[in-house]
């Protein structure tokens, strides 16, 4: 059993190799055929690694919660936190004052709504959606009483929607090797060849000028899964999130379990606060954007599992960096969701040819041959979308990933459910 389990998880290896190869592929041809070079340029890609960090935070954090049987809707609210303090302490203190307020700040925000559902028994949706409201009122409330006019603070550059700017270097470098030196990947990447150019982009972007706190979310990925997959807490943590009464038989403190796991999820939330202060020096009102949000979407979009959620959280992030350093380059991705379902067209009418299909496949493909053609049309057709489409192109792609993750979607069974000891339902 132990050879054919480790058999197959090498073949899952093969297969998600073989993807992001073809993937980076398509992503080649479609560049040459529709001449926008931004989309594997090393400056989209090293803004959606930026953009991807904090949602990718947000969504570990939601993962901790869910998977101790705690719905946590409340990490947007805990991420405001996260930034608030992070650029209060920041300014006085340094860089590291910032990222141990920050933590602490989402950290209270996570206790908050562990206290709220574990102990007394609030509706998880209910305290989740406080927490939002809490956390900008809060905020503000703390800004006019600091930053008020004539305040020390404020002489230091702020106001009531931002605070002075974070003291100390910028915890930034490059990997040495691949960028250390000549740079090489540049001179390669603007070549503009097919396929190696692309390569030398995305690797320029993941390596060039990056911000300690992107190594430090990166390696919390595999750690979280050793954590939750790999050890008896781990074990007890999930054990609570599926049959906390079943747990509670076999010696599982639940209540601590999961008040560990939902500060741990507020603490990853105001993480990524510290992250998007760091990146823009400062706290700014409103700086994380319903990023708590998507990051609860991603964890969703990857099944309730660290892999999947960081593929959510890069294919979120570079929407993001797309849209907002080329505008134009959006629309060369009609013509890529047209590639997508001739793709698809072309594997359900090989199955075809083997099997018979059903009038509701036929329904499918139908639907997905005249979504091929209307893409392609408005590919030919429109040069540059309007900038109101373009904004809300992240979150169209929240809803359709959503769309089509949900159904093959297994979350934990306990999750949501209200706990009491001893009373099972």
């Amino acid at each position: 059993m132990t050879t054919l389990a480790g058999s197959s998880r090498i073949r899952k290896y093969h297969l998600a190799l073989i993807g992001v190869a073809l993937l980076l592929m398509l992503m080649s041809l479609v560049r040459i055929i529709a001449g926008t070079d931004d989309i594997t340029s090393s400056g989209v890609i090293g803004a959606a690694l930026l953009f991807s960090v904090p949602i990718g935070l947000a969504g570990l954090g939601g993962l901790w919660a869910e998977r101790a049987g705690v719905v946590n809707i409340g990490l947007e609210g805990m991420m405001v936190l996260g930034t608030w303090f992070a650029g209060w302490a920041g300014y006085q203190w340094g860089p590291v004052a910032a990222l141990l307020a920050g933590l602490i700040a989402g950290a209270l925000g996570g206790l908050l709504h562990a206290i709220a559902t574990v102990t007394f028994g609030v509706d998880h949706i209910i305290s989740g959606v406080a927490i939002n409201l809490l956390g900008p009122g809060v905020t503000r409330f703390l800004s006019e009483v600091l930053y008020k006019e004539g305040s020390p603070a404020n002489q230091a550059g702020a106001g009531i929607t931002t605070s002075p700017p974070v003291s100390g270097e910028a915890w930034e470098f490059s990997l040495p090797l691949l960028s250390d030196g000549p740079d090489w990947l540049g001179s390669l990447e603007k070549t503009h060849w097919f396929l190696l150019s692309d390569v030398a982009g995305i690797l320029r972007g993941l390596t060039h000028d990056v911000n300690v706190l992107v190594i430090l979310a990166v390696l919390m990925l595999p750690l979280t899964f050793f954590v939750l997959w790999r050890t008896a807490f781990g074990l007890r943590l999930r054990s609570a999130g599926e049959n906390p009464w079943a747990a509670e038989s076999l010696g599982v403190n639940v209540l601590r379990i999961k008040y560990l796991a939902v500060v741990i999820s507020g603490a990853f939330a105001g993480l990524g606060g510290v992250f998007l202060v760091f990146v823009s020096d400062k706290y700014v009102e409103g700086q994380s954007a319903g990023r708590g949000f998507i990051g609860l979407a991603a964890m969703i979009f990857g099944n309730w599992r660290p892999g999947g959620l960081a593929t959510g959280a890069a294919l979120f992030g570079y929407a993001d960096a797309l849209q907002l350093r080329s505008q134009g380059a959006v629309t060369s991705f009609l013509l890529f969701g047209a590639i997508l379902l001739l793709i698809y067209l072309i594997v359900r009418a090989r199955r075809m040819l083997t099997a018979g299909q059903s009038a509701r496949e036929y329904t499918t493909m139908a639907a997905a041959a005249a979504g091929m053609v209307v893409l392609i049309w408005l590919w030919l057709t429109v040069d540059k979308l309007p900038n109101e489409f373009v904004f809300i192109t992240p979150h169209v792609l929240t809803l359709l990933v959503l769309l089509v993750a949900s159904q093959r979607l297994r979350m934990p069974k306990a999750d949501g459910v209200i706990y009491r000891r001893g009373e099972q339902h």
